[in-house]
């Protein structure tokens, strides 16, 4: 359909928006309360086949767990301490769903004791519809307690940590991080817009789409999580994403429609224009950021398919709505978008002369420009190569959230390795049972060989706990149903070994025991052909999440760079421009990894983004995540750029007039996207989420840089080294002594001509 086709059809078109806007938007409210927590799981992986058969094949009643801290109080080997617990125990026995408890008071564990301070394991079942654990009903029966003990003991606390209770904290705290990251770069950008156009009418057009365009993909959703797991990172990516990319599409639609009215167009003829120049480089654009979060759908893990679908989803929302209800609404408002003007539309502007001045500059000294501007973020980038990829060791959740406060509590007492335990099944031979003496042997072994490992503090099995080097009839059928179902499974075929670190073992380092044991032999390690080993746990998921990564990851990177050259390719018709945006967007990429590395490994500058210390890993996702969103964040810029570039080529301009045309016409509105991006990015690299902290702060720079040395300098400096090979194989068309042929003046009604610098003439295209 044609630009001025569209607009005729601008009423319908507004329906149609407002009927997907009232099926989408009321449900984004609960898009936080339906998206998962889960940060390592994988639906495939042996990590995942050793938790479902736990849960399938056994009947333990810590198959679910989460623990109570109980701190500020006297121990409970104290009389007054035994008397607290007994009654935090009380107070869980009353919740349906609690299947038992594990404490000093049952085990006598010495343990479970720190300087005033206990915890208790508390087991828990879903309910009868298979909905997982209440977190909030176990805090309802808790909550009374400290109040109580606070009299005598002033410091007393009640916390509880956990998976259930990590993952319910986890998704209120991030939902509240997005909405807070909104709050703080919604004004800034309306400010920042305000004084890109000059007018409040202008200004709110662009910020009304990225909400818009976030209301819309947080609506989409909440209707496919139920269908299709996805994890609360959706929700901050979707609103990182959605204010950067969806205001910058806008905002480039209004400026090349203001451009219009500067120009005399009605302003249907304005909205044609700009629809058919700029909707151009916004679905050029548009289609690069969806190649980078398309192919982390590659990836089979939860956490990055999220940041796929979510970007996906705001990346389409935004180019529709940039594409079609806006040019409806720009044709519908006219000049009234300059109310409360306080600059006129299209006013010459004394930034774009510096900008053509820079341009012919430039083109003067392409090889001085690209040692300048282009040496900086090379040493910026060298950090890069240190880049560590671990899951970073300490506290590093918000310490808002009352999970990781019980969380240190609990480290301060060294119990944290119950949550890093690693969940041993194993398979014997269907000719051998757990309770056979050739299986019973084959436990025994591997428990012993795995606690003389220094790394494991405890390991937990039935032959270890019952000290009997084979099975006893006698001896078995007296064990308590909670400890046979919990080590054994119902059809004494498979084993429970459990190994519980020794405190202070960092994540990564809990990662690597888990691939020495999967990389052993399992005969070796039990003694009995045909068993198999299931390494389960939570650091067995997070080493199947970073392999899954690490497998997967040169197919991203080549789908990213693939699909990116062949879009730009067939938009501009060019080979050297694809591979020159490609290899400058490598550099961006690379220089904002050198960039979080000093930051968050290294140190310098942590505290200004709330980091006490700093980390030893930047989450094995980042640099993926970070890769595909920069690469298609950059090459908006790129675009937009080179297709003002293009649009001078065309018109007869040789190709160093066109570059400072180009830069011109377009290097004040990717400052000044760039700018709202960058702030926008800053917002959330100011929040608490330490992931989310990274992801905004390398975004950041990533734009920061893209938009400054490496658009506005590296690549035009590139683009005049090249001379006519920028347009090989499609358009190199040059008369014998190499001037560029004259060509017709852009289609379009109205379109304005490209101006030359006053007293220059088109230059000839550099050899």
């Amino acid at each position: 359909m044609s630009a001025v086709a569209l607009l005729r059809h601008r009423r319908a078109i507004a329906l149609v928006w407002l009927a997907i806007a009232v099926v989408l938007v009321p449900s984004a409210r609960r898009a936080s309360s339906v998206l998962e927590v889960s940060t390592a799981e994988l639906r495939q992986g042996e990590g995942a086949e050793a938790g479902r058969l736990l849960l399938d094949g056994f009947d333990s009643p810590y198959a679910r767990f989460a623990v109570l801290v109980l701190s500020g109080i006297p121990p409970p080997d104290t009389e007054e301490g035994r008397a607290l617990l007994d009654e935090a125990l009380g107070a869980l026995d009353l919740v349906p769903f609690v299947t038992r408890t594990h404490s000093f008071v049952s085990s006598g564990d010495r343990s479970m004791i720190g300087p005033r301070s206990t915890f208790v394991v508390v087991g828990l079942a879903r309910d009868e519809a298979g909905a997982e654990p209440n977190i909030e009903a176990l805090r309802a029966a808790t909550a009374d307690l400290p109040r109580r003990w606070r009299v005598r003991h002033p410091e007393a606390s009640v916390g509880w940590t956990g998976q259930a209770a990590l993952e319910f904290d986890v998704r209120a705290a991030s939902s509240a991080d997005a909405a807070a990251a909104e709050r703080r770069a919604l004004p800034l950008t309306l400010v920042l817009l305000v004084l890109v156009f000059g007018s409040l009418g202008s200004a709110l057009l662009p910020v009304a789409a990225g909400a818009l365009a976030i209301a819309l993909s947080l609506g989409a959703a909440a209707h496919l999580a139920p269908h299709w797991p996805l994890t609360i990172l959706l929700g901050n990516i979707v609103s990182m994403i959605g204010l950067g990319v969806g205001i910058d599409y806008a905002l480039l639609m209004v400026y090349r429609f203001r451009e219009g009215l500067a120009a005399g167009l009605p302003p249907e003829a304005a909205a044609a224009d700009a629809l058919r120049h700029a909707g151009h480089a916004v679905a050029l654009s548009g289609a690069s950021v969806a190649v980078g979060f398309a192919a982390l759908l590659v990836v089979p893990a939860v956490q990055l398919r999220s940041v796929a679908v979510g970007g996906l989803l705001v990346i389409t929302a935004s180019v529709a709505l940039a594409l079609t209800l806006l040019p409806a609404v720009l044709a519908a408002s006219g000049r009234r978008l300059d109310v409360l003007g306080i600059r006129r539309a299209g006013a010459p502007s004394r930034r774009e002369e510096r900008w053509r001045r820079w341009g012919t500059w430039v083109a003067g000294h392409p090889r001085r420009v690209l040692l300048l501007a282009g040496l900086p973020v090379v040493l910026l980038a060298w950090p890069a190569r240190r880049m560590v990829t671990d899951l970073p060791s300490g506290d590093w959740l918000p310490h808002r959230m009352e999970s990781a406060r019980a969380t240190a509590a609990l480290r301060a007492m060294k119990g944290t390795g119950i949550v890093q335990s690693l969940r041993l099944v194993v398979r014997l031979p269907a000719t051998s049972g757990a309770t056979t003496p050739e299986g019973w042997q084959a436990v025994r072994r591997l428990a012993l060989t795995l606690r003389a490992d220094p790394r494991a503090d405890r390991v937990l099995s039935l032959p270890t706990l019952v000290a009997a080097e084979g099975p006893d009839p006698v001896l078995l059928s007296h064990l308590p149903a909670h400890v046979a179902g919990g080590y054994l499974s119902r059809d004494r075929r498979d084993a429970l070994v459990e190994v519980v670190p020794r405190e202070g073992e960092s994540p990564s380092a809990m990662v690597r025991f888990v691939r020495e044991i999967r990389a052993r032999d399992p005969v070796a390690l039990t003694g009995l052909p045909g068993t198999r080993v299931l390494v389960g746990g939570l650091p067995a998921l997070n080493a199947d999440y970073q392999d899954a990564i690490g497998r997967r990851s040169a197919t991203v990177v080549a789908l990213v760079i693939g699909g990116t050259l062949l879009a730009l390719a067939a938009g501009f018709r060019s080979l050297l421009i694809p591979l020159k945006a490609v290899a400058l967007n490598l550099l961006s990429v690379a220089g904002a990894f050198g960039a979080a590395v000093l930051v968050f490994q290294d140190g310098h500058g942590a505290r200004l983004l709330g980091l006490e210390s700093p980390i030893d890993g930047l989450f094995p996702a980042v640099p993926l995540i970070v890769f595909c969103v920069v690469f298609g964040l950059s090459m908006d810029y790129e675009v937009f750029l080179m297709a003002r570039v293009v649009e001078g080529h065309r018109a007869g301009l040789g190709d160093a007039a066109a570059l400072a045309e180009g830069m011109a016409r377009t290097a004040g509105v990717v400052t000044s996207a760039a700018a709202i991006m960058i702030g926008v990015f800053a917002c959330f690299a100011l929040g608490d989420f330490l992931i989310v902290k990274i992801l905004g702060f390398c975004l950041a720079v990533a734009v920061l840089l893209d938009a400054t040395l490496v658009r506005m300098a590296v690549g035009p400096a590139l683009f005049c080294l090249a001379g006519t090979w920028n347009w090989w194989p499609g358009e190199r068309r040059l008369g014998a002594a190499g001037t560029a042929i004259t060509r017709p003046a852009l289609e379009g009604a109205g379109h304005q001509p490209l101006v030359q610098p006053e007293g220059s003439q088109p230059e000839q295209d550099r050899p």
